[in-house]
């Protein structure tokens, strides 16, 4: 099957674009600049077509959907930056994807969305997630929606900042409510889903969560990472409003100043408060999913990185 995938450059979709290869479908990878290092690594190393586009940019998605029997969408963010803002990514570029498939014959949609979408939600990522799944489900086209819930792996931005923090400071600040649950998930185990839902029939038109049996507190993985990498540290909880306005100021620092990311802002705040977990049972059964523990997850690409950088 030839499969176009958005956000085929990020730590999710590498391993989508691995474990597509290794199935034997042809991979059409859909990015905006073709002279980008992981670009121009993932077309050699898996020997993928490269459409060139945003999602922003209709015409170029309908030249990227030409002889394409399926998509996988992947692209989102948790930060905003110029354009690049929650309504623009989520909601109005979700609808130029469905739409261009639609127009090329596309035969399935598989679409990211998150855990903790919902229709009245407080967090305008999951308002804009929700929107974006909207959009799918009235396409017309066979689709299948996941929800994951905190993804990890080898080159996640959360166990491994985690693990940075740990290796040079004492203090490990935790921010969120203490008694919000997790269910983090393997990255490996996301792209399985995905990659075997483009040809399982009793995925179609389903939404599934994709999350770990095990409901862990924030405070409870960071144990984990620490006792993975050898180190200790006091963890601190940050007072939510301390945290708030660290938010807002790094919205401003980052967004309005240097044109960047944000690292922290307050929607991420909001959806920390609120925890993050689902249902794994369904998409467990139907995709054969078997979960380690997280522990026993993160020391597979931690271990031994406790002397270098993690």
């Amino acid at each position: 099957m030839k499969v176009l995938v958005t956000g085929a450059t990020g730590f999710v979709g590498t391993q989508i674009v691995r474990s597509l290869s290794e199935s034997g479908h042809t991979v059409r990878i859909f990015a905006r600049n073709e002279l980008s290092p992981k670009v121009r690594s993932l077309v050699p190393e898996f020997s993928t077509e490269l459409a060139c586009g945003d999602i922003l940019d209709p015409p170029s998605l309908k030249n990227a959907m030409v002889g394409v029997e399926a998509v996988i969408h992947l692209v989102g963010i948790i930060s905003e930056v110029g354009k690049n803002t929650f309504e623009n990514v989520h909601a109005i570029g979700t609808r130029n994807v469905v739409e261009a498939a639609n127009a090329a014959g596309v035969r399935r949609f598989i679409h990211m969305s998150a855990l903790g979408t919902r229709p009245v939600a407080q967090a305008r990522y999951h308002q804009t997630k929700w929107a974006a799944e909207e959009s799918v489900r009235q396409c017309g086209i066979p689709f299948t929606i996941f929800r994951p819930s905190l993804i990890y792996g080898r080159q996640d931005q959360f166990v491994n900042t985690f693990a940075r923090i740990a290796r040079w400071s004492p203090i490990v600040p935790l921010i969120g409510r203490p008694e919000a649950r997790f269910q983090p998930v393997a990255v490996e185990l996301v792209a399985r889903a995905f990659v075997l839902s483009l040809t399982e029939e009793r995925a179609i038109n389903q939404t599934n969560d994709l999350c770990g049996p095990e409901r862990l507190t924030l405070a409870e993985m960071v144990d984990s990472i620490l006792l993975v990498t050898g180190r200790q540290g006091l963890k601190w909880h940050v007072p939510s409003g301390l945290a708030r306005a660290q938010a807002r100021f790094l919205e401003f620092l980052f967004g309005r100043l240097l044109g960047k990311a944000a690292p922290l802002n307050r929607d991420q705040l909001i959806m920390l408060e609120e925890g993050n977990i689902g249902n794994p049972e369904p998409a467990d059964f139907l995709f054969g999913l078997r979960h380690n523990s997280f522990g026993e997850g993160i020391a597979r690409y931690l271990r031994g990185k406790s002397g270098d950088s993690a």
